[in-house]
């Protein structure tokens, strides 16, 4: 797992809270569950509770799964009314299912294998009432493989509680199975002076999508594709994929 989900987890809080526009996210994905009549819902990868806050506090029937302990446990502390699990995406099973299962912030470019990806969206629909919804976001390889390729270097500053954040990162393709990269991420302290204190450092595989691709995941594990969003994030375009349990 990714160093910065576990032992940085206080890290992501702080710096995601000022990449994300969590009041946006919610607003997005609850308009996509409302237009399909969805009330119950698992947020996969639900990290530290940002999303689940909002969808709590608006009556949703929410549940929240993460891998990570570090990132549920300030979830829990955040969030004391949620329902909260620990669980892998590609193998779990809820007590009930559910009306829909979003995951946000990329989660599925964690995936990089096609047997994982497909493992994964088999197993929420085994989870999904029927017809359930599945929600998610990709990273758009069309968009994002053309200009990181060969590398490419990237640097996010953020403010967040009288501190300042910054995160150096390094893209590296490898192209062997799909279109992934070795993403080499470097955390500091800024102080008044621009003086760096180093946090921690973390590296993780990241994959990347074409629509076309993840059509066929979706069909091949029982899925209808509904709806293809184009989304902009703060670091790359993606795309949301909708999709309907079918059988």
């Amino acid at each position: 797992m990714s160093n910065l989900y576990t032992n940085l987890s206080a890290v992501y809080e702080a710096m995601y809270q000022s990449f994300n526009n969590y009041d946006e996210e919610y607003e997005f994905y609850s308009n996509i569950l409302r237009k399909y009549n969805c009330h119950s819902l698992l947020e996969t990868g639900c990290g530290t509770g940002n999303l689940a806050s909002r969808f709590i506090k608006n009556n949703f029937d929410y549940t929240g799964m993460d891998f990570s302990e570090g990132m549920l446990n300030i979830a829990k502390k955040n969030n004391a009314q949620g329902k909260f699990m620990a669980g892998d995406m590609r193998a779990f099973e809820l007590e009930t299912k559910v009306d829909a299962c979003i995951f946000t912030g990329r989660t599925i470019s964690h995936l990089i294998q096609n047997k994982e990806v497909l493992d994964t969206l088999q197993c929420i629909h085994k989870n999904l009432k029927s017809p359930g919804i599945v929600c998610f976001d990709c990273i758009d390889a069309n968009q994002f493989v053309p200009i990181t390729f060969p590398s490419k270097k990237m640097i996010h500053k953020v403010n967040f509680q009288n501190k300042t954040y910054l995160r150096e990162s390094f893209w590296e393709p490898t192209f062997t199975d799909s279109w992934s990269f070795v993403w080499n991420s470097f955390f500091y302290y800024e102080n008044e002076n621009g003086q760096l204190t180093a946090i921690g450092e973390d590296t993780t595989a990241i994959r990347t999508f074409t629509k076309d691709e993840m059509i066929i995941f979706l069909q091949l594990a029982g899925f209808h594709v509904l709806e293809m969003i184009a989304k902009p994030s703060y670091a790359f375009d993606t795309f949301v994929m909708v999709a309907q349990k079918i059988n």
